[in-house]
C-alpha cells in the first residue's frame, strides 16, 4: 500500500522502490472489536522507533505506517500515536507514519502463509 505503482508484484515492493510499504490488511467488526484496541495491538508487535526497518527487514517498505480509511481513525491514531509518545521509553520518537489508505495490494500466493510455507515457528516481534 501507499505507493506510485500500479499493480506492483512482491518483488516490486522488496526492491523498495515502488514507494509501497507490506502491510496487513485488517478487516474488522467494530460490534467485535474497538479499532483502539487495534491500535493497542499495533503498537506491541512491532517497534514503532526503527524508522525503515522491522527486525531484520531493512527499507522502505519495512517502515512504521498506519494506513487510516477515516477522519475518525486519522483522529484516534493520531491519539494513539502521541499516547505512545508520551510513553515511550527513554524518550526514544515514534516514526510511525499515519497516512490515507490507498489500494491494497495482496502479495502473490507464494508469499501467502510465508512462516508455514518456510517452516518458520514464529514472527520474530513475537
Amino acid at each position: 500500500m501507499g505507493g506510485h505503482l500500479k499493480n506492483p508484484t512482491y518483488e516490486d515492493v522488496c526492491r523498495g522502490d515502488s514507494g509501497h510499504s507490506e502491510v496487513v490488511e485488517v478487516v474488522y467488526d467494530p460490534e467485535m472489536i474497538s479499532y483502539q484496541k487495534l491500535l493497542d495491538l499495533f503498537w506491541r508487535i512491532h517497534d514503532p522507533t526503527t524508522l525503515n526497518r522491522q527486525g531484520p527487514d531493512i527499507g522502505y517498505q519495512y517502515r512504521s505506517v498506519i494506513f487510516y480509511h477515516t477522519l475518525e481513525q486519522k483522529l484516534e491514531a493520531q491519539a494513539s500515536l502521541k499516547k505512545i509518545q508520551a510513553s515511550s521509553a527513554k524518550g526514544r520518537e515514534i516514526v510511525t507514519a499515519l497516512e490515507p489508505a490507498t489500494t491494497f495490494y495482496r502479495a502473490e500466493e507464494y508469499h501467502q502463509q510465508y512462516l508455514e510455507k518456510t517452516g518458520g515457528k514464529s514472527c520474530h516481534f513475537f
